[in-house]
């Protein structure tokens, strides 16, 4: 059974976060921001995170920015706040850009991949309308929020 966790990074220690991604066996971290080299984003910025990841704990990492919405959907949600716009705007995105493809590709490579955006919660986060939309898409997909 495939499985897809998802995590948010904000809020948490690089100890919390790093304990979370070992206790449930995380073998690919998926970065599914669409800015990631900020220097607001501390230890996961692109190349340290991947770095970390990597010599550390022996935890692939990628930067997936097709599963990020585009400029005008982040910016127009940063504006207004407006969660069910988003989700309106993001959805054709999920199939115009063949995410759930990509899902198929990183399940077929990776055990227990995570995907990692920002927001402390998946409720109101891109991260996890993709893993809903994997989970529809391939069989039998188990999506864990972490």
């Amino acid at each position: 059974m495939p499985y897809v966790l998802t995590i948010g990074y904000r809020g948490k220690s690089l100890a919390e976060f790093i304990d979370l991604l070992r206790a449930h066996e995380v073998d690919m971290v998926i970065d599914v921001r669409l800015r990631n080299t900020s220097h607001l984003a501390g230890y996961t910025k692109r190349d340290d995170l991947a770095f970390l990841l990597s010599e550390g704990f022996g935890i692939a990492y990628e930067h997936h920015p097709e599963l990020a919405p585009s400029d005008d959907i982040l910016s127009a949600y940063q504006q207004d706040k407006d969660w069910e716009a988003y989700e309106r705007a993001f959805a054709p995105l999920l199939l115009e850009r063949g995410m759930a493809e990509v899902g198929r590709d990183i399940l077929s490579r990776a055990w227990r991949p995570c995907l990692l955006c920002a927001e402390t919660t998946a409720e109101q986060c891109h991260r996890r309308l993709v893993a809903e939309h994997w989970a529809e898409s391939i069989d039998d997909t188990t999506i864990l929020h972490l």
